[in-house]
């Protein structure tokens, strides 16, 4: 097969147009030569747009039959055509032209069709344009089944942002599709759950209509929260999008059980599934691991409001266990890193210095803060008598030292 080399005696847009024409049209070369003209009469008169829909339609009919090196270079010579454009709006244009025509076969070659919206993006310098262009990227990633593709990028989220600089829709949107490609990805539960909780972060009550729209979003991180074994806090409580749930009649039970894993005990927990366990089990939570859940975060609740020290038999009546079974489950709640503690076998007690909190909302921050705050006020208190004893001790050495002369 020929390969496309462009030539110092034409045009690398005019080479592709007749490489990807005569490749789609064997044995027509009439059509072949009404193709060039056009293209060239597109150059001649800056219409680069047009220029690029009549590259593309012969590209995307060439796609199964060129080799992956030859559709890169023809990509490529298509992609730069972008930096002839006149202004923002027709590179945008062009940009939706390109990466949609690439979005349009996700199970032809996706992996390639990435690699040319990414090599499409860094072209591009307005921050919007390379916004949609990332979004292809993902749809395109989505529907061709190569999410792994994408996921390196997912990283650099928090510093796109910065330059892309969105509106809350385009953050909702995102964040959402982001979470989703997570959602499938081995061991990406955690990340997954942090997108979607960005996600949910962005309606306000103001936004009443839009807010109505996240309800089974919302479902689902509370079920996400609650199956996960390794996650203990979050910020979910107080969010105006989870807030709604509790007045609604279809999601109010869910609202309530996501109210007991962050703020009750076990004992709560009981209650609420020997009423609802036929919901439980329609959300695909199993009863056993929500109890085993629920006796860790018992066990930081009695950390949290009983004194420092907590006898053996309050943890076991508490968490409903047998006595040898208190150190088992204090031990486990250390490997979690729930609380910091001893555990004295001589008194039968846990005695604790510290445990996490299980709800993160703006009390909490505002706790951080003062504390901060505080500790910002006393190193600058020892600093400055720091700096005091200093002045006092040069002083004290210099006057001894006129004294001695």
């Amino acid at each position: 097969m020929s390969t496309v080399v462009p030539t110092s005696e034409e045009d690398p847009a005019l080479s592709v147009v007749r490489f990807t024409a005569q490749l789609s049209w064997a044995d027509a070369g009439p059509e072949v030569n009404r193709l060039c003209v056009e293209a060239q009469e597109c150059m001649i008169e800056g219409r680069w747009l047009d220029l690029a829909s009549l590259m593309l339609t012969s590209a995307d009919l060439i796609f199964s039959k060129a080799s992956e090196k030859d559709l890169e270079c023809i990509f490529t010579i298509i992609c730069n055509l972008v930096k002839k454009a006149e202004n923002l709006d027709q590179v945008h244009e062009m940009a939706e032209l390109i990466s949609s025509k690439l979005s349009q076969q996700p199970n032809d070659k996706p992996a390639l069709r990435i690699k040319l919206l990414f090599n499409l993006y860094n072209l591009l310098e307005n921050p919007y344009s390379r916004f949609f262009v990332y979004m292809k990227a993902l749809n395109l990633a989505i529907n061709g089944k190569v999410t792994e593709h994408i996921l390196p990028s997912v990283k650099k989220i928090d510093s796109f942002l910065k330059e892309w600089n969105l509106g809350v829709k385009d953050q909702r949107e995102l964040f959402l599709k982001i979470s989703n490609i997570l959602k499938e990805a081995k061991g990406s539960a955690k990340e997954s759950f942090k997108f979607l909780t960005k996600y949910l972060e962005t309606f306000s009550v103001e936004d009443a209509y839009a807010m109505n729209e996240a309800k089974e979003e919302a479902l689902r991180a509370i079920i996400e929260f609650i199956k996960a074994p390794d996650m203990f806090q979050c910020g979910l409580l107080d969010m105006p999008a989870l807030v709604q749930l509790a007045k609604d009649a279809k999601y109010a039970l869910a609202y309530q059980l996501l109210k007991i894993f962050l703020t009750g005990r076990l004992s709560d927990y009981l209650d609420f599934q020997e009423a609802n366990s036929e919901l439980l089990k329609t959300y695909g939570l199993l009863h056993e691991d929500c109890i085993a859940k629920m006796r860790l975060l018992t066990l930081v609740d009695l950390g949290m409001t009983e004194s420092s020290q907590i006898p053996y038999s309050m943890i076991k009546d508490t968490l409903q266990i047998d006595d040898t079974e208190v150190e088992y489950w204090v031990v486990k709640a250390i490997s979690a890193k729930l609380l910091d503690c001893k555990i004295d076998q001589m008194n039968q007690a846990v005695i604790v210095s510290r445990c996490i909190e299980r709800v993160f909302g703006t009390d909490q921050w505002q706790l951080l803060r003062a504390q901060l705050a505080t500790w910002r006020g006393n190193i600058s208190g020892v600093i400055s008598t720091i700096h005091a004893n200093r002045i006092t001790e040069d002083t004290t050495q210099t006057m001894q030292g006129l004294a001695i002369h």
